[in-house]
C-alpha cells in the first residue's frame, strides 16, 4: 500500500531519545532526563480533585466543539489578569493541546503550497505538521544578537503566506519584548501574512513577564495549551484566540476534525486555573533550576549558550566539542546516564552543533545531571 508524499516527515528525535533513554532504564540504569520538555509535577490537586468528583455525577460525553463555556470564559479571564487585556470569551477555542491548535490554525489560514515562516531553531512540529498538511516551511536562521528570534528582516521578500513565532521559545528559551513583538506583527501585517503567536510557555518566566500578541493586535491567531505552566502534558489540552471573523471557520473545523476536547481534561483545566499558589511553587523549582544549569553548565564545558528567560531550557553551541551533536548525545546517555537532546531536531542547517538541555524535573535530578556532565566531560578531556 503506497504512502503520500506528505506522510514523509521527519521523526521527532526527542522521542528517539526519549525511547532510547526508557531502554536503558529497563535494563537497570538510572537516567536523569534532560531531554524532554515534561514538568516533573503533575496537574494541580485541586484539578484532580475537581475532576475526581465530577465524575461521579457525570457520563462526560462530548462538549460543544468550541469548549466548555467556562472554561472558554476562564481563560479570557487570565488575559484580563495577566495583560490587562479583555477578550471576549467566543473568541476562546478549546484544542486537545497546542498540536490541534496548530493544525487548526494552518487549515484554517494557509492554502496546499503556501509558505510559512518559522524561526530557526525552533519546535520541530511546525515544520513537520506543514509538511504533512502540504504546506512550505521557510526556516529563518536567527543570530545570536537577536537572541535566536526572527526580525522583520529575516523574511524581506520571501513571499510568506504566515509567520510563526514563539516567545519564550523553544528550544532556547529566550523571550520577545513588546517592541520586538510589534515589528514582526507589523512587518508580516505588513506584507500581508498571517501572523501565529505559540504562547505555550507564558507563565514560565524569571526576570520579565512575556508580553502577548493580543496586546498589539487583534489579527492574531495565539496558540497556548495547559502542558507546561499548567503541569497537564498528558492530559492534551489547550486553546487558541482568533479574530472575531474566525470563529466560525475555526468551528467548522474543529466539528470535523476533533469534534471537541476531551471533557474530563477540560473539567480538570478549569479547575487548575485556581490553583496558583501551587503552580507558582512550580515555577519557583524552575527558578531554582535554570540558575543551577547556568552556574553548572559552563563549569561542565558548555559555555556558549542562549540566555534563558523562560520555559525550561539552555540551549547550548556545543561546536567546540563536536561535529555531530547526534553522536554526542548518544555518548552522553550511554557514559553519563544523562538524557538530552541533539539540535537537529530544532535547527535541520545549523543543530549538528547544539544541544538542547531541559531542567523541568526536579531540583534534585538537575542536580545529580550536572555532576554526571561535569563527570563525563572531565573523562572526556
Amino acid at each position: 500500500m503506497r504512502n503520500s508524499t506528505r506522510s514523509r516527515v521527519d521523526p521527532f528525535i526527542v522521542m528517539d531519545v526519549m525511547e532510547a533513554a526508557r531502554r536503558a532504564e529497563e535494563a537497570g540504569r538510572h537516567i536523569i532526563h534532560m531531554e524532554v520538555g515534561q514538568p516533573g509535577t503533575g496537574a494541580p490537586k485541586g484539578a484532580l480533585e475537581a475532576l475526581g468528583s465530577r465524575m461521579n455525577s457525570d457520563a462526560m460525553g462530548y462538549t460543544v466543539a468550541l469548549g466548555l463555556p467556562a472554561l472558554r470564559q476562564r481563560i479570557a479571564q487570565l488575559y484580563g489578569d495577566w495583560y490587562g487585556v479583555d477578550l471576549n470569551p467566543e473568541r476562546v477555542i478549546v484544542t486537545s493541546g497546542s498540536s490541534a491548535g496548530f493544525l487548526l490554525a494552518f487549515t484554517a489560514l494557509f492554502d496546499s503550497g503556501d509558505r510559512v515562516g518559522i524561526g530557526a531553531p525552533g519546535y520541530p512540529s511546525y515544520r513537520q505538521i506543514l509538511r504533512a498538511l502540504g504546506l512550505q516551511p521557510v526556516d529563518l536562521p536567527t543570530a545570536p544578537e537577536h537572541r535566536l528570534q526572527p526580525v522583520a528582516a529575516d523574511f524581506a521578500g520571501l513571499d510568506l503566506a504566515g509567520l510563526m513565532v514563539a516567545s519564550p521559545a523553544n528550544p532556547t528559551g529566550t523571550m520577545l519584548g513588546r517592541e520586538a513583538l510589534g515589528a514582526l506583527i507589523g512587518a508580516a501585517q505588513g506584507q500581508g501574512a498571517s501572523f501565529i503567536s505559540d504562547e505555550i510557555y507564558h507563565g514560565l518566566e524569571y526576570e520579565a513577564k512575556a508580553v502577548t500578541a493580543l496586546e498589539i493586535s487583534d489579527e492574531v491567531y495565539v496558540i497556548n495549551s495547559f502542558s507546561k505552566y499548567f503541569s497537564m502534558t498528558g492530559w492534551r489540552v489547550g486553546w487558541m484566540v482568533v479574530p472575531e471573523d474566525h470563529i466560525r471557520t475555526i468551528e467548522r473545523l474543529a466539528q470535523n476534525m476533533f469534534i471537541c476536547a476531551p471533557h474530563a481534561s477540560q473539567v480538570a483545566a478549569l479547575a487548575a486555573m485556581d490553583c496558583e499558589d501551587e503552580l507558582q511553587a512550580n515555577v519557583d523549582v524552575y527558578r531554582r533550576n535554570r540558575q543551577l544549569m547556568l552556574e553548572g553548565l559552563p563549569e561542565a564545558g558548555f559555555t556558549n549558550i542562549a540566555p534563558p528567560d523562560g520555559a525550561f531550557y539552555v540551549y547550548a553551541d556545543v561546536s567546540d566539542l563536536t561535529e555531530d551533536s547526534r553522536a554526542f548525545a548518544e555518548e552522553i546517555l550511554a557514559q553519563a546516564g544523562v538524557a538530552v537532546t541533539p539540535g537537529l531536531d530544532f535547527d535541520p542547517a545549523r543543530g549538528h552543533h547544539t544541544l538542547r538541555f531541559s531542567y523541568a524535573r526536579a531540583t534534585g535530578d538537575i542536580e545529580e545531571g550536572l555532576n554526571r556532565l561535569r563527570k563525563f566531560m572531565r573523562d572526556r578531556g
